[in-house]
């Protein structure tokens, strides 16, 4: 039986104006990769902020790893990685030390500092950035430190928003396969993304959501996925 990492219930947040999202159940298991797909303005980066605590809810229920948002302690955020909307990372550090400051502040001891950033920027092909100041990077490699810092810890669940924008192809490609070992491995993946084409070769599960509602799913292995979505948004706002 799998274990459930995040539970969205009937979950609503209106900013003035009405725009937000409405009403939205969804769930995130161990060792799975479930993306969420919609247009810009479809509410993907509120939901990611809900998960994480920048917002909260004005209805329904989150939880993450069992617990209540509101409720979650320290231990909880630990064990998750974060990349929403840019790279969570100091421009005037290099890389090495952004990334050594990630792993801290996600609990890892002292001791383990050194081999966990190594590890990482190896994994993400980072290393012969490691000394590069962050604001000398490309906007591609600085995200790819931002992915870094979410990853390093070696979190239980990522919440990650849009993840591969200012990525080139070989980054695409190296975060998809750091994405799917660590789900091999037992971890949860919550990924937001307008790449269709991308997010069908890892997901498990993709949901879709339009003007903040959560619409319908796809299927990841279905022929023709564009045309698949384009009619579940266009049968949503025209209704």
């Amino acid at each position: 039986m799998t274990d459930t990492l995040l539970l969205m219930a009937g979950v609503g947040y209106a900013y003035r104006g009405g725009a937000g999202v409405h009403d939205v159940d969804l769930e995130v298991r161990s060792g799975e990769v479930h993306a969420l797909v919609g247009l810009n303005g479809a509410g993907k980066s509120t939901l990611m902020k809900l998960v994480l605590g920048m917002l909260r809810p004005q209805r329904g229920a989150i939880e993450v790893l069992g617990k209540k948002v509101g409720e979650a302690d320290r231990e909880v955020w630990r064990a998750v990685g974060a990349f929403v909307e840019h790279p969570l990372a100091y421009g005037e550090l290099d890389a090495s030390t952004n990334l050594a400051l990630a792993a801290r502040l996600h609990g890892v001891a002292s001791r383990d500092v050194a081999g966990t950033v190594d590890a990482v920027l190896g994994e993400l092909d980072l290393a012969k950035y490691s000394r590069v100041l962050v604001r000398r990077l490309s906007a591609g490699n600085a995200q790819r430190v931002g992915l870094a810092a979410a990853l390093a810890h070696g979190p239980q669940l990522m919440v990650l928003d849009e993840p591969t924008t200012a990525l080139d192809p070989a980054g695409i490609i190296t975060l998809r396969e750091a994405l799917l070992r660590r789900a091999a491995a037992g971890a949860g993946v919550l990924v937001s993304s307008h790449h269709l084409d991308e997010v069908a070769r890892i997901a498990d599960r993709i949901s879709v959501i339009a003007e903040g509602r959560m619409i319908g799913s796809l299927d990841p292995g279905g022929v023709d996925i564009e045309r698949a979505f384009f009619s579940k948004v266009h049968a949503a706002v025209t209704r």
